[in-house]
């Protein structure tokens, strides 16, 4: 028998190789090429095998010194391949500057963490200005096809009506932000006067009559500021309008309301207004930003005694073990004169217009796969968290974590300082409830299992039903196109006439009918008509 020559035998073998490959779609190589660059197999690291720039919008953070700097920056560089090259946007008046930016058609490669809302994402999306993501994701995608397949809610949430996916959603299952609106009030001031914890309007309003007037920091002066707020967070009377009425869009037997045009609405300020008119409340409330309001917080000697905020962090700066942060604790909410008693609740919903990719990005396969890399936990740690093993360690047997079940990992370095280690929560993070809560908090680190005692024993109780909360609702293109005419002009001038109301610079007996009737002719009617159109076609089929 004659013996094939060892250069036949290779070619046979590579040739029936080669064909193989063609018939199971097997790839024969690590990398493929898009854009003039080669990548490599979805779910592998570095994304590409030389580096690439992608050019990034994001909103600036005030924890984070600098986005270009930062370590976590230059570790993910090095993982990726990827080089960022950064558009920071500063975070007063942003909805404005996007705007121009999106309006000049001079596009960066991504649009991360801005305030891009569902109805531009849906107007820019059928323009073709934002890509959409479903052939990416599901030629390009490992990690978030996993993660889509196994949450069909999230899928859900951010499918658009037209079918298509804009953006890959922020989760942040963040149990004591379901109940964000807190007011926290300085203990010591409590204790020291014999007051008891407010749990009606009347009872806070003696309480900040009290801290005006008894000198509670003991200086002999009274330069004590009873309450103050900021407008960054949310419109300032949101957490003392709860007690009147539900100071958000609410649905009542199916039906979409408007609190601000309802008579409690209208008590509401009367009520906010004598605070203000009798010096119980900062005069800057109204105007001041957070920085501004955390510049109290932080005074050497206290002058604070209540303020709103997500977190201690708001007011002042907080986190670690010591410092007077810890001595500011929830005050529940207030029950209102007609009995009302209520939480501002929101169930956890997964950012939608998180991370978008533009039309003018050179690689979308590479920023899709760029953002995938955000769902391996160790990496939404790293961009959260900091440096593994100084900022924070993987739990060891035998650790428990905030819901009870074995942690998963421990925060060595204090939340909520100035520091250039991580982005402070930007980037299409994936942080759900199980993942959350699987922290193991510790005497140096308590903030997250003082926010959940919080707001499991004084918020939770007065949690509204869900029925009446307003879902998730995704609007069509005329529908968008409609309310980003009305909405933004309604919600600056309810800002703004709440603002006069409370300031006295208008009557509100005398402008009450005035105010409704500008409304009205803001189009609210249809305003209204929209979300009940899009409510009744979700959930009442």
């Amino acid at each position: 028998m004659r013996r094939v020559p060892l250069f036949m035998f290779i070619l046979i073998l590579l040739t029936f190789t080669f064909l193989l490959s063609a018939c199971t779609g097997e790839k024969t190589t690590s990398t493929e090429e898009t854009g003039g660059v080669k990548i490599t197999e979805p779910g592998t690291f570095p994304i590409t095998e030389e580096k690439v720039t992608l050019k990034v919008l994001v909103p600036a953070h005030p924890l984070v010194e600098d986005f270009k700097t930062n370590e976590f920056t230059k570790w993910y560089e090095e993982k990726t391949n990827v080089h960022i090259e950064w558009e920071v946007m500063p975070t007063q008046n942003a909805e404005e500057k996007l705007n121009l930016i999106l309006s000049s058609g001079d596009l960066p490669d991504v649009i991360m963490n801005s305030p891009v809302t569902l109805s531009q994402l849906m107007i820019y999306g059928n323009q073709g200005m934002f890509l959409p993501l479903n052939d990416l994701i599901e030629e390009h995608g490992t990690d978030i096809k996993g993660f889509l397949n196994e949450r069909t809610d999230v899928l859900d949430s951010i499918t658009a009506p037209d079918g298509n996916i804009y953006s890959l959603p922020y989760i942040n299952e963040c149990y004591h932000c379901t109940m964000a609106q807190k007011l926290w009030v300085y203990q010591p001031w409590l204790d020291k006067l014999g007051l008891d914890m407010p749990e009606t309007t009347e009872d806070f309003y003696q309480v900040l009559k009290a801290f005006k007037e008894k000198d509670p920091n003991g200086n002999g002066k009274q330069d004590e500021i009873p309450i103050a707020g900021n407008k960054d967070l949310w419109p300032f009377p949101s957490y003392l309008m709860d007690p009147f009425v539900y100071n958000v869009m609410y649905v009542e037997d199916g039906k979409i309301q408007v609190p601000y045009t309802k008579p409690e609405w209208k008590e509401g300020l009367k009520y906010i207004h004598q605070l203000y008119s009798e010096g119980l409340m900062a005069k800057e409330s109204l105007t001041q930003d957070q920085d501004q309001m955390k510049r109290l917080g932080n005074q050497e000697e206290t002058i604070l005694g209540m303020a709103m905020g997500y977190w201690q962090g708001d007011i002042m700066t907080a986190g670690g073990n010591s410092g007077k942060w810890l001595d500011y604790v929830a005050v529940p909410p207030l029950k209102g004169p007609n009995g009302n008693r209520v939480s501002w609740y929101q169930p956890p919903v997964p950012g939608r217009a998180s991370f978008i990719i533009t039309n003018q990005a050179k690689h979308p396969e590479i920023a899709l796969r760029w953002a995938e890399g955000f769902y391996q936990e160790e990496v939404t740690l790293r961009a959260e968290a900091g440096e593994m093993d100084k900022d924070w360690r993987w739990a060891k047997e035998g650790e428990i974590g905030i819901n009870g079940n074995p942690a998963k990992w421990v925060r060595i370095d204090s939340y909520g300082e100035v520091q250039n280690t991580h982005w402070a929560q930007r980037g299409p993070l994936i942080r759900t409830d199980e993942f959350r809560l699987s922290e193991m908090t510790t005497d140096d680190q308590p903030l997250e299992k003082i926010l959940y005692e919080e707001t499991k024993e004084k918020y939770e109780p007065y949690k509204p039903d869900e029925d009446m909360v307003v879902p998730p609702l995704y609007f069509n293109e005329e529908q968008s196109a409609e309310l980003a005419e009305i909405e933004s002009t309604i919600d600056n001038f309810v800002s703004e006439s709440s603002a006069r109301f409370i300031s006295g610079d208008e009557d509100i007996v005398k402008g009450w009918e005035k105010y409704l009737e500008t409304l009205k002719g803001m189009n609210l009617d249809r305003y209204i008509e929209i979300y009940q159109e899009t409510y009744d076609a979700k959930y009442k089929k």
